[in-house]
């Protein structure tokens, strides 16, 4: 199974878009899967629901920063890397959807009641969402398969 299809089995288990992505690849990253699942937990919807970068491109980003980020005072190589591995990733995903804000994506104020209940009945986080999960994950795993 892909790091695509395992981030979407979580996404459709209840676990939030950010979560479902990051989680996939922490374990493989040194990282365990529950303390994957409490860093992640803010960032779903875009930044807690506030419609900002989407929550499962955000989970990529914690991925490649899990990755590849620095941990000494002064590694610029490391940083340079993982800005551009972001930058990599946003430019991927916005090709494939036109955009990398959760309110764009959906079309809503996912951040406004009654228009995200709405989003609810009309089925946009079941029928959207997964998709941008899915491509998520498969632009992390293929730009790491690539940098390894």
């Amino acid at each position: 199974m892909s790091k695509a299809d395992d981030a979407v089995s979580m996404f459709n288990d209840g676990f939030s878009c950010s979560q479902s992505v990051f989680s996939t690849f922490a374990e493989d990253l040194g990282l365990d899967r529950d303390t994957a699942l409490k860093i992640a937990a803010g960032f779903g919807g875009g930044m807690g629901r506030m419609g900002e970068v989407c929550g499962a491109l955000s989970g990529a980003f914690m991925a490649i920063g899990l990755k590849y980020g620095s941990v000494e005072k002064g590694e610029t190589d490391a940083k340079k890397q993982t800005y551009n591995l972001v930058h990599k990733a946003a430019e991927e995903f916005k090709s494939r959807h036109g955009c990398i804000h959760c309110n764009d994506l959906l079309g809503i104020d996912i951040g406004d009641y009654l228009q995200h209940q709405k989003a609810k009945m009309a089925g946009l986080f079941s029928t959207k969402c997964p998709n941008f999960v899915s491509d998520a994950a498969d632009i992390v795993e293929k730009l790491m398969q690539n940098i390894s």
